[in-house]
């Protein structure tokens, strides 16, 4: 089932769509709050003319009188034109003269309010009244009454919004005082915030039409930029991916693959990612072309590799028993190459019918170049042997001068060669840099026989090898081996090492060659685990049973 996916453009414009809305809400917000107190300051402004103008045709002192008198004089009469004409001419909601009182803290703020006001005329009337009364809680809440004694303490205009049953009003007092500079009553103006919010809600219809027109146009261009700079880069793109993966699936040949330049010049960062793509997709057809070749000539090297592991194990002998017709010894052995081919090598063969060879040896370095020398040192060995004299340090000296010939790859090679007289169980053994040999005697425990080395095979002309006696009873058991066995490790790091070894040998020391060699090999492998294999594992075992006597 195919993975449902977003499309980039649906999320590239609905980001888009989230950061203009957001912006656009914002710049509505700050220009509604812009507007808002623009206009409460113009209304402020307004306010505080009339206040002002008013203020100074009012006589204090005789207000003062005619507060605490009950009566009307002709200053009083003049201060109710005033505010009777200003409210006409001016578009004023109320105008009023008021006195707070506050002669007992503990009373009902509004049932203390009394003062001289303004009441709404009466529609067949052309002016104003205005008369002696009382402020009651009906009318007055006890917050705008506190308003009212506030402006009466305060010496500049005071201004606030109040809701009552005379409406929603923006209010603006100013104290009156007498002559003597004590406030003796205040002057009220209210206008009307209907005319406010009308205004405000004009100006929010105009903002959100001016926002839907902007936020379309503004969406309009992004999807138009977005469009041509972003999403139909990225469709080619995407089909000229799609169209390259879909041929490497359906073909085997490099040469068949499908790829078009997608054609992107916008000039920036995706002209760039379309360039990389291209150069990527011609290095990988080109790449793949060399793969196919590279593992065709892989499969052919391993084919004839395989040819050569096949020649080099058909080289050592490995047909067991070896010499089911003699009955003097027992022998064994076994090479496992770390590659496909190796450069440990074994050897035993009949010189006469009275002398056995023993070859034990290691090429230095791994793969086809140790296994090339080690066939000819294989043969030199082999072929010198019956030359010498029965010495092993001859047949050495003989090969040692062979090989340094045209020696340009410097290998060497390690040899521990012996050569026993089968009759008596005598022997001669020459160890050119080789491991040490172990030796069984009838009875007992495998031991390492060490002596002094002589130095590898091949590493400089004119080398003299030394050899030493042996002698072997029946019974007797020999064990050689290359560095392989002894230097085989594990995961961490650690050697096997010959003491392993030597308890591998001697769970059952008298057991036959064959079982010896399995049981060292079952012990290695045990020891290694999944480590990889470092190096080749080549052991040899022969066990001496003595020359058969008629009967």
């Amino acid at each position: 089932m195919k993975e449902q996916r977003n499309s980039i453009g649906k999320t590239l414009m609905i980001g888009s769509i989230l950061a203009v809305l957001l912006l656009c809400i914002l710049m509505g917000m700050l220009g509604f709050l812009t507007y808002y107190h623009g206009t409460i300051v113009k209304y402020q402004t307004y306010l505080h003319d009339v206040l002002t103008f008013v203020m100074t045709e009012v006589e204090g002192d005789d207000l003062e009188r005619c507060m605490e008198t009950g009566t009307k004089s002709e200053a009083f009469e003049r201060t109710q034109e005033l505010l009777n004409r200003v409210k006409d001419t001016h578009g004023i909601e109320f105008i009023y003269i008021i006195k707070p009182l506050n002669t007992n803290p503990t009373d009902n703020i509004m049932n203390i309010m009394a003062g001289i006001t303004s009441e709404e005329r009466e529609r067949d009337e052309e002016y104003y009244t205005v008369k002696m009364g009382v402020l009651t809680g009906d009318n007055y809440s006890p917050e705008v009454a506190a308003l009212y004694l506030k402006g009466m303490e305060s010496s500049e205009i005071s201004y606030f919004r109040n809701e009552t049953e005379y409406g929603y009003d923006y209010t603006g007092l100013v104290p009156i005082r007498n002559s003597k500079g004590d406030a003796v009553a205040l002057l009220a103006v209210d206008i009307s915030m209907e005319e406010i919010r009308s205004a405000l809600l004009r100006y929010v219809a105009i903002l959100v039409v001016e926002i839907v027109v902007l936020t379309a146009l503004a969406l309009y261009a992004i999807y138009q930029w977005l469009r041509k700079r972003v999403i139909q880069p990225l469709t080619r793109l995407k089909s000229t991916t799609e169209s390259f993966v879909e041929s490497s699936r359906t073909t085997n040949d490099p040469a068949c693959l499908s790829f078009s330049d997608p054609q992107i010049h916008t000039g920036d960062e995706m002209q760039a990612l379309s360039t990389s793509v291209s150069d990527m997709f011609t290095d990988m057809k080109r790449y793949m072309t060399d793969l196919v070749s590279v593992t065709a000539e892989k499969e052919r090297i391993g084919a004839e590799l395989n040819v050569a592991a096949q020649i080099q194990a058909d080289m050592l002998p490995r047909v067991f028993p070896a010499f089911p017709d003699r009955r003097e010894f027992e022998v064994y052995a076994s090479m496992t190459p770390a590659k496909e081919v190796g450069g440990d090598f074994y050897d035993f063969f009949l010189i006469d019918d009275d002398h056995l060879a023993l070859v034990m040896a290691d090429v230095s370095g791994k793969g086809v170049p140790a296994a090339l020398f080690m066939v000819v040192a294989k043969s030199l060995i082999k072929n010198q042997a019956p030359a010498c004299g029965y010495s092993p340090a001859r047949v050495l000296m003989n090969v040692n001068e062979q090989l340094c010939e045209g020696n340009e790859a410097e290998l060497f090679v390690t040899v521990w060669l012996a050569i026993l007289e089968l009759s008596t169980g005598k022997g001669m053994a020459a160890n050119a840099g080789h491991e040490h040999p172990t030796l069984r005697r009838a009875g007992g425990k495998y031991e390492l026989v060490e002596y002094r080395h002589s130095p590898a095979v091949a590493t400089m002309e004119g080398i003299r090898f030394r050899e030493h006696e042996f002698e072997l009873h029946p019974g007797d058991s020999l064990f050689v081996y290359t560095d392989g066995v002894a230097e085989a490790t594990d995961a961490y790091n650690e050697l096997y090492g010959t003491d392993r070894m030597l308890d591998a040998l001697n769970e059952d020391p008298d057991a036959a060659p064959e079982a010896i060699l399995s049981a060292v090999m079952r012990s290695v492998d045990n020891f290694v685990g999944e480590a990889p294999q470092f190096d080749d594992i080549t052991m040899l075992c022969m066990k001496y049973n003595g020359k058969e006597t008629d009967k």
